[in-house]
């Protein structure tokens, strides 16, 4: 971690809390709370609660539910960040511009190596052969696209940026539609013959998830989340651009968040969306859904500031790396226990499940509480 502030001063730059309280929303269903649907559907049989517990699970192979959406949204927040701060590179002083891409660099071997560490920091610990090691993650594929993202804005024009979006869409479409490399690929969109499949297991070194033959942070899927890290340097600069414009700025939201949806699932519909793939559809759709929470979030925290709801949030998404990596390092559930345990026994137990779900949250989120009060923001 590389800057940890623990200053009582108020932070000089303004921050959106509807970025921070989303960031925390999407953060908050990992923490355990994806169960809450589950356990509410155990209490009171309604069939709603049923399909929402759904949504809480990964798409089999093709498809799209809520709950794939948390990775995508977390690389557009990313996006978004830079697009309300990045500049060109050529507009800052040699000294700036030098820290600037120090940090770059230093931030994405931290994430590569923090992943990594998620990956291996519990159960049996670090593997001592490298042959053991699982290289890609989830953070490292947040440093990659946020890193592509950021040299991006620093050294291309706008205009750029958008044509490396749209060849980066239609050229991984035609990269999994046409090329043939190894028996895999030639339009081959299934999890033991997609081209995804050639680049794992010839080019990533170590172990894939579960040693299936497509890492779903594997290579070449990284293309694709470039784009969502890119999308959020475009929604960021309108909200720079329009912040004086409030209303105006939500009716681009919202339109772009629609189209963005209607053409992904169009395009769906001859290039599968999927998640494990990250195919250029799966982008699309993504995309859409985060620019149009986004809106709203923007639209009920900053612009009509009914605020007191998401400092909930906030506080998950200002240390939103330390929680993330907190699921993997800490035992919470270990913890949850030893605090709450004696008392969920004594409710009845039909209640149980669901207060279990609610207490494990509750710790995590008050020690995040902690951070939070003290002014302790450790980012990397």
């Amino acid at each position: 971690m590389s800057e940890i502030n623990t200053t009582s001063a108020p932070i000089k730059k303004p921050r959106l809390l509807s970025i921070d309280a989303l960031r925390g929303f999407d953060m908050f269903w990992i923490l355990g709370a994806e169960g809450l649907f589950t356990a509410l559907f155990l209490l009171t049989g309604w069939s709603v609660f049923n399909v929402a517990a759904k949504q809480m699970l990964h798409s089999q192979w093709h498809g799209f539910t809520a709950y794939d959406l948390i990775f995508p949204l977390f690389i557009f927040l990313s996006g978004v960040s830079i697009g309300l701060a990045g500049k060109a590179m050529s507009s800052y002083s040699a000294s700036i511009a030098k820290e600037k891409r120090r940090h770059a660099h230093k931030r994405l071997f931290m994430l590569v190596a923090l992943g990594i560490i998620y990956n291996h920091g519990w159960g049996t610990g670090i593997p001592a052969s490298f042959d053991e090691i699982r290289f890609v993650s989830v953070l490292g594929r947040i440093g990659v696209a946020w890193y592509v993202a950021a040299m991006l804005v620093w050294y291309t024009s706008i205009r750029t940026q958008w044509l490396v979006a749209g060849g980066i869409l239609l050229g991984y479409w035609f990269l999994q539609s046409v090329v043939s490399l190894g028996g895999f690929g030639s339009g081959d969109f299934t999890a033991t013959g997609a081209l995804n499949a050639w680049f794992d297991q010839t080019l990533l070194p170590g172990i894939s998830y579960q040693n299936k033959l497509i890492d779903p942070e594997g290579i070449l899927s990284n293309l694709g989340s470039i784009v969502n890290a890119l999308a959020g340097v475009f929604v960021g600069r309108q909200l720079k651009k329009y912040q004086a414009q409030p209303l105006v700025l939500l009716k681009q939201l919202l339109v772009s968040g629609l189209m963005l949806v209607a053409v992904g699932y169009t395009w769906g519909l001859v290039l599968p969306i999927n998640k494990t793939l990250w195919t250029s559809s799966f982008v699309l759709v993504t995309c859409g859904f985060s620019t149009l929470l986004l809106a709203l979030f923007y639209y009920l925290i900053d612009v009509l500031h009914i605020q007191r709801w998401a400092i909930f949030f906030a506080v998950i998404g200002t240390n939103s790396i330390v929680a993330y990596l907190a699921t993997s390092l800490v035992n919470w559930h270990y913890t949850n226990q030893s605090i709450f345990g004696g008392v969920i026994l004594g409710l009845p137990i039909t209640v149980q499940p669901v207060m279990q779900v609610i207490s494990l949250v509750l710790v995590q989120w008050l020690v995040l509480y902690w951070l939070y009060r003290r002014k302790i923001f450790i980012k990397v």
